[in-house]
Formats: C-alpha cells, sequence, structure tokens
C-alpha cells in the first residue's frame, strides 16, 4: 500500500501514488456509503468507472451493488501454454488469419446458434438470462470491442502462451442494465438519499438481492464459457498450422464480479470491478496493453487489497483523448519495432494504443505487497475487434 486517506467515513488504501480527480471522488462516494465494511481499497491500475472505479474493491456484509460488479459481469481472463519454445511468423500468421475466421469480434455475433454445451446450466430464478438465452448461444465465443483481446505470447519460461480476455457480451449487460434500474428504484423506496443514484443497492432479505445474485453467478459463468469456446477455437487453428502442438496449465480469473468471502473474521460479499482476486498461492493474470509485457502471477493473499490485486494496466487517458490527440504512424512504428502483429488500423484504433495504458512495470511495482511474478509474457500477435 502506497497511501492512505482518512477523511471518510472509513479510509481508502491506495497501490498508486496518484488517482485522477473522478475515480477518487468516485473511491470517497464508495468510503462513505453506509453499508461499506473496513475500508476500500484501490489498485494500481485504477481509473475513473461508473459509480465505482475501475480497479477498487468494495466489501459489504448484507448488499449487493450492481455498478459495482460493473456492465461486463464475469469479464476476465484465461491462460493456455504450449509446448511450442518457438513459433515463425509465417505460422503465426496462418494461425492469426484462422482465429480471425472463427471468433466473431466487435458487435459480430455467430451465424449459427453454438451447441447448448456451451451454455450455463440454469439455476435458481433468472428472468433475464431466461429472456436473453436463446440469443446468448449466437455470442458464446465471441470477442467483443473495446480491451477485449486475443494474443499469442512468449513466456519468460520458454514457452508461447495464449491469452484470451473477454466478458459475458449482452447477456451481461442486459442483467446489469435491468438490475441497475431496480437497484435506483429500492434505493429511493428507502429513502436513503445520500447514496448517489450509481452506487444504489439491494439489502439480503429482497427478491431483487436473491435474483441479481442467482443471474450474476450466471453471467459469470457464461462469460468463463465464453473464453473456453474461443480457446478452443484458437487451439483448433494451432493444431491446424503445427499439428504436433499440446496444451496444459489452463487459468481462469474473472475481474469484475462479487463473491462471497471470509475476510477479518467475518462473511462479507467482496465486489471487485476490474480487480482480480490473489489469495495466497492463487494463480492469476495481469495483462499489459498490445505491445507491452502481460504477466502470470501468484497472489500474497494480502488482507489490507481483501487478497486482490490488478487487473491490467489501467488507461492513462480517456478513448476519446486516446483518438483524438495520439498520432497512429507513431503507435504502428512502435509496435513494428517491437515485432508485433497488432491490430492497430486505423485512427479509431487508438483508444487501444500502448500509449493510452498506464506502464505495467510500474503498475506492477506498485503492488509486490499483493502478488509475486512468475512468468513473463511477450506478446507476438494480437486480436482485438
Amino acid at each position: 500500500m502506497l497511501q492512505k486517506i482518512e477523511t471518510e467515513k472509513i479510509p481508502i488504501k491506495l497501490w498508486l501514488d496518484e488517482l485522477e480527480e473522478g475515480a477518487l471522488q468516485q473511491a470517497k462516494d464508495l468510503a462513505n456509503l453506509p453499508i461499506a465494511f473496513r475500508h476500500i481499497a484501490i489498485m494500481p491500475d485504477s481509473h475513473q468507472g461508473y459509480g465505482m472505479p475501475i480497479g477498487g474493491i468494495l466489501a459489504t456484509k448484507d448488499a449487493i451493488i450492481p455498478n459495482a460488479v460493473g456492465v461486463d459481469i464475469g469479464c476476465g481472463m484465461c491462460s493456455l501454454r504450449t509446448n511450442l519454445k518457438e513459433i515463425d511468423t509465417e505460422d503465426l500468421k496462418q494461425i492469426m488469419g484462422l482465429i480471425r475466421d472463427t471468433v466473431p469480434v466487435g458487435f459480430k455475433h455467430h451465424n449459427q446458434a453454438q451447441d447448448e454445451s456451451w451454455m450455463p446450466e440454469r439455476k435458481g430464478n433468472l428472468p433475464i438470462v431466461n429472456q436473453e438465452y436463446d440469443n446468448g448461444r449466437y455470442q458464446v465465443g465471441t470477442l467483443g470491442g473495446g480491451n477485449h483481446f486475443i494474443e499469442i505470447q512468449k513466456g519468460s519460461d520458454g514457452y508461447i502462451w495464449i491469452m484470451v480476455h473477454s466478458g459475458s457480451r449482452n447477456i451481461g449487460y442486459t442483467v446489469a442494465n435491468h438490475y441497475h434500474k431496480q437497484a435506483v428504484k429500492e434505493t429511493e423506496e428507502r429513502g436513503e438519499k445520500d447514496v448517489p443514484k450509481d452506487l444504489s443497492y439491494f439489502v439480503r432479505g429482497t427478491e431483487n438481492f436473491d435474483n441479481y445474485i442467482n443471474e450474476m453467478n450466471y453471467c459469470i459463468e457464461f462469460a468463463l464459457q465464453n473464453r473456453k469456446l474461443m480457446m478452443e477455437r484458437v487451439k483448433n487453428a494451432f493444431q491446424k498450422v503445427l499439428p504436433d502442438v499440446e496444451f496444459s496449465n489452463f487459468i481462469n480469473k474473472p475481474h469484475n464480479f462479487a463473491a462471497v468471502e471470509e475476510h477479518f473474521g467475518e462473511k462479507l460479499i467482496v465486489h471487485r470491478k476490474g480487480a482480480t482476486r490473489a489469495e495466497k498461492g492463487e494463480w492469476g493474470m495481469i495483462p499489459g496493453s498490445q505491445g507491452t509485457k502481460s504477466y502470470l502471477v501468484r497472489g500474497k493473499g494480502n488482507p489490507l487489497s481483501f487478497n486482490s490485486c490488478s487487473h491490467g494496466a489501467g488507461r492513462v487517458m480517456s478513448r476519446a483523448k486516446a483518438r483524438r490527440t495520439l498520432s497512429l504512424k507513431d503507435e504502428v512504428a512502435r509496435l513494428k519495432k517491437q515485432g508485433v502483429l497488432h491490430a492497430l488500423r486505423h485512427k479509431k484504433d487508438l483508444d487501444e494504443a500502448p500509449s493510452s495504458y498506464k506502464d505495467i512495470e510500474e503498475v506492477m511495482s506498485q503492488q509486490e505487497d499483493l502478488i509475486e511474478i512468475m512468468v513473463e509474457l511477450q506478446p507476438l500477435a494480437v486480436v482485438k475487434a
């Protein structure tokens, strides 16, 4: 931990030197919630989000905040190690072409419904999931846009790795929006006028509290299945080009979720929005931007962060500012110099340029008390929308 703010109802503990004003105000709003427990934790990749800063961790006892999970419920990453020690550029290009042919990106979905075995089992009352279920069969195994990616990497352990970052697609977005609106209504009905609208919540014992948890958990499972199906398509692409390739060491980590956990002797609902769980010995992933290193890490189980760490590098500028101020020529030249098969094609892609993100090495140095670096991953090729 690098600093602590003690001006609000509960402390805010920060793993960074400076937090942008909008995100700082959101952290203060969290710290002043009547349901917030003990302290707020802010990770080194933090920046402003909707209601709660990205890279924030909030614990409660008997309440859950849809916006403290976010609109992309269950968004996260998975990694897989190949048995390859090297891969030449022509093979890599063929593999990337096959991936683009089989994994829809951006707003695109599959033309046909995917096998129902890829859809998680439905348990409990799931009104929004049931409404969106059939559409979900066209969305599972699709990447989406924004900062989602498929990346081929060379590890410091000598092996070629695959990493996929994606979430619950429209099914999670629809669930999140529905329950946020319900939370606003219920918070107003309870007469809690000091609670910011974007941090409206459900209390234990209400129908929407139970329904949101059911639907959130389904979306977390859907997001995992989404990543697994994409990973299968990536594996198929590798096998078509390199038939003897083998795969192992699958790791999956969500970073937009709420879960019941025990901390400080209390059973709590820990909300992580753009933050990764890092219990002692637990493996996870912290990606940089395209063109910078990513990391496989193992948690140290630091109670001050509610056993959490960052989920990535974090933005240093807004998407609009990146498109407006960065040079496409300079960003492409940087990636070309590093030998990365990248996804920067047009000025509109600059919101995902390396310079729009924080320095990942600085972010890693700010959380040495949270995680141990196990493998450094250099990017070789990336697919983005």
